[in-house]
């Protein structure tokens, strides 16, 4: 009986056809933690193929908990970017379920650099994470701890559709 059920995984698993990232018209959407220096938050991403291994979207994070010592407002919590992907998973061939993504975004405070990774269960299913950080500030000088909220280097992580 153990014979039978490891064969049946086996062979589920092997049937499975998920691909990261497909190339021209491929759609992403992404939900989960934004975790930072003095707050936590939720990340919302989409992004869109418009080449083989290129793709354009958008990032938005609402920070839900903030240290008390810090005093923000909305305008503190919330970011949003513009982003590109160099979808890297075909290139590097390491499992056609698997997606490395490095990329460049423009947000509401600053120009910043991003490197993710997608691994996809199912055609539909998979996770991800994402690395953050600022390549250049538009404000300069010495930061409040409120204007680091977003500034900083973050990470996400979270679940990750094919829509």
């Amino acid at each position: 009986m153990k014979k039978l059920i490891f064969v049946f995984s086996i062979l589920s698993v092997s049937l499975v056809n998920a691909q990261a990232y497909i190339g021209k018209n491929d759609n992403k959407f992404q939900v989960g933690a934004n975790l930072q220096n003095n707050g936590t938050g939720l990340n919302v991403s989409y992004d869109y193929g418009v080449g083989e291994n290129i793709s354009f979207g958008f990032s938005s994070t609402y920070l839900l908990g903030v240290e008390d010592l810090i005093n923000v407002d909305f305008g503190d919590r919330f970011d949003i970017r513009a982003r590109f992907n160099a979808n890297l998973g075909n290139v590097i061939n390491i499992d056609e379920n698997f997606d490395v993504y490095p990329g460049l975004s423009f947000g509401l405070r600053n120009f910043g650099g991003h490197i993710g990774m997608r691994y996809f269960f199912s055609d539909g299913f998979g996770i991800y994470t994402e690395f953050n950080t600022p390549l250049a500030k538009y404000k300069t000088g010495v930061l409040t701890p409120a204007e680091k909220l977003h500034n900083q280097f973050t990470v996400n992580l979270g679940a990750s559709f094919n829509l």
